[in-house]
């Protein structure tokens, strides 16, 4: 009894001790930091997450759930009873249904807590662990792939804390985690409220819930191969992976303030030794320059110089090639471009650093072109393969038809763009598969891809290889590491600044999912040089959570669809949603520089950016700088713009206007290194051709509401496509009146392809690559738009009855703002 009072006595100093507070009498335990604490009942279920400050509970009593659960033979098993050891800061959690105990170590200090599993009955028998789901009343903002959640005044989050801890839930055996496609009912260039309204997600370390959100991570046993559904394969060969299985999977839970979240992860990268880039001096997911911007445009040692130039006149760091390499695998880059291979790209490298420019390149990680040496004249035997049968019987090197054993890894098309399979040495097509026994590959290609056809035996192995649509084949986990690993190696030689890992889905041909997507990129930041590591700017299109430690920033959104404005805006503006749920560094994606794009065009995007402050990738080439008739005023923009943006001049208030799409806004560098920022409003109208009665009118009349001051008319007028019958049509003595004043008529005759520009002081003529044709002689003073209301009578004279309509832009500019530097 003496003993017994003794002990309890001595729980309410351990508690104070250590932080944890052991409550015998409810057989629940409690572990705090400074901001919150967290309790366990005596069934191992997480019961309390709690602000101290706010003495506020955030769990969903109705849902919670085991800290930790098991999945033996395909069930699910919650532990059943929970001790605590205090001595060895230890948990023991016992699954009688499994036959099954855990031991889970828990450590805690004054910004989260950690749980590790380091000991497990019979581990080989678990198929994984499961952390969670946690449910949490927070949801105001629920950042899938960092895995935290917030309210106003508070965030919970979870780290997964070593790379084969998954974040997510277990939803597939393939580990790829769930996402929307934001096209899926098919290309959408506007964007509506409605769409806007909806979040686009992907993955689910957070994910959202009807009452709040839950939190979830675990770790799969992969000691054994398995056949699962995998990238559009019903059946698909996973093998075994040795990572040391479920002992050792270890998970960090936290709550804090909001304002606290990214000093808490900061401090959980330092002290778990998560990767932990440091970019210009500052951690990546604060560093200011972690949203450059750059330009992508090809180059060489024949003309870096012009390429630097361009760069330095748009005011960026950054140069990156677009596509560098001549093959994807070895990483073997042009020989046009770079003579004497890597060494040729160092040397471009050392050029441009002597001129403060950096360079980076495009990969497709691990794709295989099939001109490369893991593919001919010998395929390598990493090349991932869906799965294996065996010959039924010896062909000959002239055979087109292979009978094989079993057709269950051969018949699957949807994702089977090549349809190959590799015999021995040899890498064989195929046209499609017998529709019944005995099973048969038919109308095969023989030594395709440069390899050599040849006899084989019945019984030899035949490999049903993994492709890709891009025509590529894939990787095993083994040839993954090797291709990652010489992406390294082509940095640490060369000196390389920049990267994006473009079309990581690749790696989900080894069986893991997101696991071998993160594992890619970690193995290519572990074999940086010290010098490098950390400070190579990195990107995606596939964001993961523990590969959030790594990237710099996620960059996507692509100039490939539609208009320069239109392409995937969408895209771009839940992107930026996506990107500020996720505590990273916003960036609008890709866009063309074509030798067409007006200078507005590119002013709204690089005023979007700075709305948003996120920087973008401007696609171009020398050439098209060269014919473009305004390449130094869009390269000043951008030079003004990103200056500023990276200063970060911009009041919260300016940046909430310019991430409206309802106006655009000019910015210039005032003689007084002051910046003026003027709002710029503008209306789109079309003028249509009508054949009417002779002497009946066929002007268009149109209506502007301008919020400026009263101001000289501006305007561009072009002939918009659509009618293409006529291709020499011009629209000749164009007309302008506004108010009822005087009509401004133009002695100009308009074609195809060409704008008429007012800038409100004088009329140009341009190309279509704004190369300036004629500067038209004015014989009146532009008419003045008013304030307010504006009525505009547009009318010419078109030739031909077949040509396009005349589309008109009004523009006008408001009250300029200065913002001093």
């Amino acid at each position: 009894m003496k003993k017994n009072g003794l002990i309890r006595q001595l729980l309410p100093l351990l508690a104070v001790l250590t932080g944890v507070a052991a409550l015998p009498a409810a057989a629940q335990v409690n572990f705090k930091t400074k901001q919150w604490s967290l309790q366990l009942d005596n069934s191992g279920k997480l019961t309390s997450m709690k602000s101290l400050a706010l003495q506020k509970e955030f769990v969903f009593a109705d849902k919670a759930g085991a800290l930790m659960s098991i999945k033996k033979d395909g069930q699910l098993h919650a532990p059943r009873s929970c001790a605590w050891n205090a001595k060895k800061s230890e948990l023991l959690l016992t699954y009688p249904e499994a036959g099954m105990e855990a031991k889970v170590k828990v450590q805690r200090n004054d910004h989260y807590i950690s749980f590790e599993l380091t000991q497990l009955t019979q581990p080989d028998k678990v198929d994984l662990v499961l952390w969670g789901p946690y449910p949490v009343t927070l949801a105001d903002t629920v950042g899938e792939v960092v895995g935290v959640v917030r309210s106003k005044d508070f965030a919970i989050g979870i780290q997964a804390l070593n790379i084969k801890t998954l974040g997510g839930y277990p939803n597939a055996e393939s580990d790829i985690e769930p996402s929307y496609d934001v096209f899926e009912g098919g290309n959408k260039v506007d964007v509506k409220e409605d769409d806007m309204n909806k979040q686009l997600f992907r993955g689910d370390v957070a994910r959202p819930t009807d009452y709040g959100a839950v939190l979830q991570a675990f770790c799969r046993n992969r000691g054994r191969d398995r056949v699962i559904e995998n990238w559009g394969h019903s059946a698909y060969l996973a093998p075994a992976f040795n990572d040391g299985g479920v002992v050792g999977s270890k998970i960090a839970l936290f709550g804090v303030t909001n304002a606290d979240v990214l000093p808490t992860i900061s401090q959980i990268e330092l002290r778990e030794g998560l990767p932990h880039p440091m970019l210009d001096g500052q951690w990546g997911k604060q560093a200011r320059h972690a949203s450059e911007s750059y330009l992508i445009m090809d180059f060489g040692t024949a003309n870096l110089d012009e390429a630097i130039a361009a760069t330095k006149q748009a005011g960026l760091r950054y140069l990156y090639h677009g596509d560098p390499f001549e093959n994807w695998g070895q990483f073997k880059l042009r020989p046009r471009e770079f003579p004497q291979n890597w060494a040729s790209m160092k040397q471009c490298v050392e050029t441009a650093k002597t001129k403060g420019v950096r360079l980076g390149v495009h990969t497709l990680s691990n794709f295989i072109t099939t001109n490369d040496p893991y593919v001919t004249p010998v395929p390598d035997t990493r090349l991932a393969k869906v799965g294996y049968s065996r010959l039924s019987a010896a062909v000959d090197a002239n055979a087109k038809e292979l009978a094989i054993e079993d057709p269950v890894f051969f018949n699957q098309f949807q994702n089977n763009t090549l349809k190959s399979v590799v015999v021995g040495n040899e890498i064989i097509r195929y046209g499609t598969v017998s529709t019944s026994a005995p099973w048969k590959l038919l109308d095969c290609e023989r030594g395709a891809f440069g390899t050599k056809a040849a006899a084989h035996r019945q019984h030899d192995t035949v490999g049903k290889l993994m492709d890709h649509p891009y025509k590529v084949f894939l990787t095993n986990y083994a040839l993954q590491e090797e291709m990652s690993t010489t992406i390294a190696r082509l940095f640490n030689e060369t000196g390389l600044m920049q990267i994006s890992f473009d079309g990581l889905e690749g790696c989900l041909s080894s069986g893991m999912g997101q696991y071998a997507r993160q594992l890619f990129v970690k193995n290519w930041y572990d074999h940086l040089s010290p010098e490098l590591k950390g400070r190579v700017i990195n990107d995606a299109s596939n964001p993961g959570h523990y590969f959030w430690h790594i990237y710099t920033r996620m960059n996507w959104g692509e100039p490939w669809y539609a208009g320069f404005r239109e392409s995937q805006l969408q895209l771009r503006l839940k992107n930026q949603q996506f990107f500020r749920r996720n505590l990273m560094p916003s960036m609008l994606g890709w866009f063309s520089l074509k030798p067409e794009t007006t200078p507005e065009d590119i002013e709204w995007m690089l005023a979007l950016g700075a709305g948003y402050d996120a920087g973008f990738a401007l696609a171009t080439s020398l050439q098209t700088l060269q014919r473009h008739g305004l390449k130094d005023e869009v390269l000043g923009l951008i030079n003004t713009w990103e200056q500023a943006r990276m200063q970060n001049i911009f009041s919260e208030a300016q940046k909430e206007q310019m991430r409206s799409l309802k106006h655009e806004f000019h910015l210039e560098l005032t003689g007084n290194r002051a910046y003026k920022l003027t709002p710029v409003y503008n209306a789109y109208f079309r003028h249509a051709q009508q054949l009417k009665q002779p002497g009946e009118p066929v002007f268009s009349t149109f209506r502007f509401n301008n919020p400026a001051p009263a101001q000289p008319l501006s305007f561009i007028i072009t002939l918009a496509p659509g009618k293409e019958s006529d291709p020499d049509v011009t629209f000749d003595q164009v007309s302008i009146a506004v108010n009822r004043q005087d009509a401004l008529v133009l002695p100009v005759s308009l074609k195809r392809n060409q704008f008429l520009k007012c800038d409100g002081k004088s009329v140009r003529l341009y190309s279509r690559q704004w190369q300036l044709l004629q500067t038209v002689e004015l014989n009146k003073p532009l008419p003045v738009l008013a304030n307010g209301d504006n009525e505009i009578v547009f009318d010419g004279k078109y030739s031909g009855e077949n040509g396009a309509d005349v589309k008109l832009e009004i523009r006008s500019n408001g009250q300029p703002t200065l913002i001093q530097k």
